[in-house]
């Protein structure tokens, strides 16, 4: 291998890691620094929601160790999803034009703002040199028949001095001649393609499974999402859409995709966001042990007295 696996979970606070992976009684505020004696990366999800405090990434930093990295996904005003205007910082409320549903009307002027808002926090885990790849996680509903690639190109260019990672949601930006332009596109523009592991399905929220592209030799990305492809597409909450536990076979599979992708890439990072009850934490854990990388302690959670 050429790089390196970096192998985590979509968040670390989810209701089932609490439930049945962290130890019985733990305190929330220990639950980032036991996470990272397992994984040296997490990703984070609540960022998708809304601007953290900056003591809070200052917390981040402070709960794990020197080597460890945090992917962010960018707020949700990003990736053309509706989004209520109660969700951006309090001075952007303010001035921010809202539609009937009180979602707040996206504007260049807006999205400068507010990106400018969220890089303050992550210039504190850049500063650590923990930060790892902003996440763009595109709405289903950005597909090539209403959209273009060039319109992600202003936030791209904002972002010019980070690694981005664009996953997309609609299957059509990853098939036929289509797939072509959207890797040329991510190349051309240094974007990283988030590959995908998700259910077999030509529904069209699904993205296909048998693509592995590398576009960015910086970093290569790959989420999984389990293989339900019923509860992927009628689930009404995240850990039901993503509700799926890897078999041991599936493991040796990912381990093998993973060793492929990062053979083009320094860095791959793999995230399981198959988050219903424990099963990501597990899953990734069992995946570590696959690639025969050392895991610090084990997978069982003895209670806290």
């Amino acid at each position: 291998m050429s790089g390196k696996i970096l192998v985590g979970t979509a968040s670390w606070s989810d209701p089932g890691f609490v439930e049945r992976w962290y130890p019985k009684k733990m305190p929330a505020g220990e639950r980032l620094r036991w996470y990272a004696q397992h994984f040296e990366l997490v990703e984070v999800n609540s960022t998708f929601y809304s601007v953290p405090e900056p003591r809070m990434v200052e917390r981040w930093c402070a709960a794990t160790p020197d080597e460890f990295t945090f992917d962010v996904k960018l707020h949700q005003l990003f990736s053309f999803h509706s989004t209520p205007a109660k969700l951006l910082p309090p001075d952007l409320q303010r001035r921010t034009a809202t539609d009937a549903k009180g979602n707040a009307k996206s504007t260049p002027d807006l999205q400068e703002a507010l990106l400018k808002t969220f890089l303050r926090p992550m210039s504190i885990l850049r500063s650590a040199g923990k930060l790892g790849v902003l996440l763009l996680q595109l709405s289903p509903a950005f597909s090539p028949r209403k959209h273009k690639l060039n319109e992600l190109e202003p936030l791209i260019e904002m972002l010019g001095d980070y690694d981005l990672a664009i996953e997309f949601r609609n299957r059509n930006w990853a098939v036929g001649a289509q797939l072509d332009s959207t890797i040329d596109f991510e190349r051309e523009h240094r974007a990283i393609f988030v590959n995908v592991d998700a259910p077999a399905s030509d529904h069209f929220t699904v993205m296909p499974s048998d693509v592995d592209e590398v576009t960015n030799p910086r970093a290569a990305y790959l989420r999984l999402h389990g293989r339900n492809a019923k509860a992927y597409v009628t689930g009404k909450t995240v850990a039901a859409r993503f509700d799926y536990d890897y078999g041991d076979k599936e493991i040796a599979e990912v381990a093998d995709r993973s060793r492929k992708l990062v053979q083009d890439a320094r860095e791959l990072h793999v995230i399981f966001n198959n988050n219903n009850l424990d099963y990501a934490p597990r899953a990734a854990l069992r995946l570590r042990k696959a690639l025969g990388q050392i895991v610090n302690a084990s997978a069982e959670t003895p209670e806290l007295f």
